[in-house]
């Protein structure tokens, strides 16, 4: 992408390995600046045209949020002037597009590159290819063999999360490092943002947030849940997505009924961030009556398919379908040419025929444009289930 455009924008959480990314990848005449650096940020503040027109290029400028928009008109303005690709990389751990204090998006101008934390593949040193493989069809996971990975290795992948830095640490210091990075995170970046001081409330919220992870996001009750005033829940939320703690996933609908639900479901970004705040351990999840442990592991399955997504040469959109009847699919991918592939989440370890169900369904009304139907499920076999659809260890996510 940097060989391509003139700005290249990485955005993520902190913490997710930006920085550690863009500087592996690019060297020679390239320049970094960091505006956490107070220097570089006076710097930036006082002279922004001066400061974008002195460096070598592509001048990569870490945590660019921080200038805020005199810097992004800055740069702007000089590659306006020069439409050479390759001259700018900005990182940020904020949502460029969503931060109050900077209202030119660089539309035309620049690319945007997604960096999460690790997928599973990643920590393990191969390209995870699921999504593609499901495009492919059903075909394409019977070649799978049966997985090694037992219930009780994917709660603890689960429970840990892909933070590079939480791999490095011992079990037990895993936890002081979530509460230092949702202290630090929240204190820093939104208080910097937006000036909101209730620092307090807003770790409230994130911790109600955390417990519907996977769930639809029904604003009454997280506002009837919490201490806040209605607009204070509505902008603290905001705030959570904004630096990446917190996001949805919006409702699929090609009119199966005229019954969908249209409310987003809400996650948390990563799921060992998620197990820290419900207060959940590896331990507690194998409780067969936990429901945490469903809407981590379906938290766990969302992380890794958005962030596959990324680098998937199938050009496809994660959603999730509900309707009032009760029909539920926890994540329908759609292609840009319109092919359907459905994934349903479960924790069992022996699949079940009902599980199928609603899978039956939207194949028998989509017809050929639904690709394949899965169930993610806690056991160790590839096995049939009928036309399109198969039974599907979780693992094969990283393992396929």
């Amino acid at each position: 992408m940097v060989a391509t455009r003139r700005i290249t924008i990485v955005t993520g959480p902190r913490q997710s390995g930006k920085t550690t990314l863009v500087r592996s990848q690019l060297s020679g005449s390239a320049t970094m600046r960091s505006l956490d650096e107070q220097g570089v940020l006076d710097a930036a503040l006082e002279d922004p045209a001066g400061f974008v027109a002195v460096g070598g290029r592509p001048l990569i400028i870490d945590e660019v949020h921080r200038g805020g928009e005199p810097l992004v008109r800055a740069i702007k303005a000089q590659v306006d002037r020069d439409s050479s690709p390759g001259q700018f990389v900005l990182t940020g751990s904020s949502n460029f597009l969503t931060v109050p204090n900077i209202s030119e998006s660089l539309a035309g101008r620049a690319g945007f590159l997604e960096v999460w934390p690790f997928t599973q593949g990643e920590l393990m040193g191969v390209i995870d290819r699921f999504v593609d493989r499901l495009f492919a069809g059903v075909a394409a996971l019977a070649e799978y063999r049966p997985s090694g990975v037992s219930r009780g290795e994917l709660l603890d992948r689960a429970y840990t999360g892909g933070y590079p830095e939480v791999h490095e640490l011992p079990a037990r210091q895993r936890a002081g490092w979530f509460r230092d990075y949702v202290r630090t995170t929240i204190e820093r970046d939104v208080v910097e943002l937006s000036g909101i001081r209730k620092v307090p409330e807003m770790r409230q919220l994130l911790r109600l947030l955390a417990a519907r992870s996977s769930c639809e996001l029904v604003m009454q009750s997280l506002i009837n849940d919490s201490a806040l005033e209605r607009q204070a829940v509505y902008d603290h939320r905001g705030w959570l997505e904004t630096i990446h703690l917190v996001t949805t996933l919006p409702a699929w609908s090609r009119n199966l009924t005229r019954r969908v639900k249209k409310r987003p479901k809400v996650f948390l970004t990563d799921p060992g961030l998620a197990a820290w705040l419900m207060g959940k351990t590896p331990e507690a999840l194998e409780s067969p009556s936990d429901p945490a442990t469903g809407r981590l592991v379906e938290t766990f399955v969302f992380a890794e398919l958005r962030r596959q997504l990324t680098w998937a040469t199938i050009d496809a959109t994660l959603f999730h379908w509900r309707d009032r009847s009760g029909g539920e699919i926890d994540f329908v991918l759609e292609s840009a040419d319109g092919r359907i592939v459905a994934v349903e989440v479960k924790t069992g370890q022996t699949p079940k025929p009902e599980w199928f169900g609603w899978l039956e369904h939207i194949r028998d009304t989509l017809g050929d444009s639904f690709t394949a139907g899965v169930v993610l499920y806690g056991g160790r076999h590839v096995l049939p289930f009928g036309n399109r659809l198969m039974a599907a260890p979780i693992s094969a996510l990283w393992e396929l």
